[in-house]
């Protein structure tokens, strides 16, 4: 009777007519908004829930109309997250405190909500491309305008945006971190399936393939085709730049890789016989030792290939070098052109391909040609030269003085306070974050502070005077025709060896010198017909270097010195911008404590 009672209260039923669809039972309807997919992936690709935490936290929240028109940090969520997020709570909190309980997210690092691995590779590559783009726009204006190319540049035809070499570099640069990621995850995936025991048939049928693919440094390998992304940028001097410094790098890592493992300087027995011993590094060995080879080829690139050469570089360095590249005199005649640095240099490369001539002095023989034609240019210099100085290369570089000896002397007092002056405050600057080091210890940095500047003072000076002083070296000690071209490497090279006094803590400076020597020495080489410039080699190079980092990295992540390389690296590979190689370290150790 109740039933029947109950049953009796309820209204009639609406049956809907016609082809109207029926909801699902227990159904909610909601109301749709087509722009809830696309702000949850606008959010998504642009910044993580974390980020917008931060953001929220101490730029959102402190403003009244942002607080009322951006959402909250539990609207992002949901945007980001859906209904999943919402069930992950609901578990979670489900779930009791305590030690072994843990979450959904900490058990699966890798993916946190809604933030996949291609939503963090996507948005970091955006911002590479941003970032890159502002960045390199902005250097490009600030040169031009340094330059004064204002009113060239606007009289020049613009370049179309998509062929402007800001936007290829950002778009190169984050094609390959989006590809370089993209590709490390699938030969990981790959490897984990084909060694699973299901893939055994396949191993066996293919056993070549499978050792490829399931070895360990297989994803980072495959993950460095990246690199032929470099190509969206076009074939000038940054994409060279960029190929020899990564090249550089990754030669480095590996040779502290074969360091390490005792490959280079071998092993011995210990004491007593029981075990064997890595052989230490021999304390005159560094990266010091590049410097000669390196001076030497910049300085023959400069004297006969001199658009091979960095001109900026030796420009510089002409200007410490007034006591043999002399200024034009107070008191000389408006009709008469003084030879500047260059072209002095170059009077210099054709003496020695005429066999180093020697000097006949205008002012014992007035009415004989002194001077080949070639080297009319220095007719100002050598007019006043001394009559007593054997050679045209010495009465070039220190026509008023005879002494050779005496000239380089006369360089070393002349450049070695004002260059010591320069170090000191380049020195001092660097130091000004330190300044709580001087409060605490003062002493021990003013120490520190003037025998950095003394080392690269003495480096510096007598690098320079060696280079111009070898000129007359050779010319006293050497017959004219014996290497008469070679002289100017073998001086570079000597002048080099003076690197040894800044072994400690010169290199970044050797390193810097070995890569622009490099770039040189290619130049030279395609321009002499040594070799032949393969097109898009450097891409190709600079996907190798990609190749060997990584592996070194999967061997032995401690190869990479730097702890900031370290996590470039990891970042890189889309797992977080952490240090592994030190964490592993930890807890190599805290196991062998237990």
């Amino acid at each position: 009777m109740a039933g029947s009672s109950s049953s009796s209260r309820l209204p009639p039923l609406d049956i809907p007519k016609g082809d109207a669809p029926r909801p699902r039972a227990g159904s909610i309807s909601k109301p749709k908004s087509a722009a809830d997919p696309v702000l949850r992936n606008a959010l998504r690709y642009t910044i993580s829930a974390r980020e917008y935490e931060t953001l929220h936290k101490y730029v959102i929240s402190r403003s009244r109309l942002l607080r009322k028109r951006a959402p909250t940090v539990n609207t992002v969520e949901k945007y980001m997250d859906g209904e999943t997020n919402q069930r992950r709570d609901s578990v979670g909190r489900g779930s009791g405190k305590g030690k072994g309980k843990e979450t959904a997210a900490s058990r699966n690092p890798g993916r946190r909500g809604g933030d996949t691995y291609n939503a963090r590779a996507i948005r970091h590559a955006l911002r590479v491309f941003l970032i890159t783009g502002i960045g390199a726009k902005a250097y490009e204006s600030l040169l031009a305008r340094l330059k004064g190319q204002n009113d060239s540049s606007s009289s020049q035809k613009k370049q179309p945006f998509y062929k402007s070499n800001p936007l290829r570099l950002s778009l190169s640069l984050s094609t390959i971190l989006l590809l370089y990621r993209l590709l490390f995850r699938f030969f990981t995936r790959l490897r984990a399936q084909l060694l699973d025991p299901s893939a055994a048939p396949f191993r066996e049928r293919n056993p070549r393939t499978s050792r490829t693919l399931t070895s360990a440094y297989a994803p980072a390998v495959g993950a460095s085709l990246a690199g032929l992304a470099l190509g969206i940028y076009p074939a000038q001097q940054l994409r060279l730049t960029i190929m020899i410094s990564v090249m550089f790098r990754a030669l480095e890592f590996g040779w502290n890789l074969l360091e390490d493992e005792g490959s280079i300087w071998g092993w011995r027995a210990r004491a007593g016989g029981k075990g064997m011993v890595k052989r230490e590094r021999p304390w005159w060995w560094g990266s010091w030792m590049l410097q000669p080879l390196a001076m030497g080829q910049l300085l023959h690139a400069a004297v006969f290939d001199r658009e091979s050469a960095p001109v900026g570089l030796f420009d510089a360095i002409f200007k410490q070098a007034n006591t043999y590249l002399h200024p034009a005199p107070a008191d000389l005649p408006s009709g008469i052109k003084w030879p500047g640095s260059w072209e002095v240099i170059d009077s210099l490369a054709q003496m020695a391909k005429l066999n180093w001539p020697p000097f006949i002095s205008p002012t014992l023989f007035p009415d004989q040609p002194t001077l080949p034609i070639s080297l009319a240019a220095v007719a100002p210099l050598t007019s006043r030269a001394h009559p007593i100085i054997p050679s045209l290369s010495c009465a070039t570089l220190h026509p008023s003085d005879p002494s050779c000896l005496r000239t380089y002397l006369t360089f070393w007092v002349n450049s070695f306070p004002r260059l010591g002056r320069f170090f000191l405050l380049f020195y001092s600057l660097l130091m000004l974050p330190r300044y709580k080091l001087l409060y605490n210890a003062p002493l021990h940095l003013l120490n520190r502070l003037l025998a950095k500047s003394l080392r690269l003072t003495t480096f510096a000076t007598g690098a320079f005077s060696t280079m111009w002083a070898s000129i007359c070296f050779f010319q006293t000690w050497l017959p004219r025709t014996f290497l008469p071209t070679q002289r100017f490497f073998l001086g570079g090279f000597l002048a080099g060896m003076w690197a040894f006094v800044e072994r400690r803590e010169g290199r970044n400076i050797f390193l810097y010198t070995a890569r622009t020597s490099v770039d040189s020495l290619w130049k030279v080489g395609v321009k002499r017909r040594w070799w032949r410039a393969m097109r898009g080699g450097d891409v190709w190079l600079f996907a190798l270097a990609l190749a060997i980092t990584g592996a070194v990295y999967e061997r032995d992540a401690r190869a990479i010195r730097e702890a900031s390389v370290r996590k470039g690296i990891s970042w890189m590979k889309g797992t977080g911008f952490r240090d592994w190689g030190l964490e592993d370290e930890d807890e190599l150790e805290h196991v062998k404590e237990d």
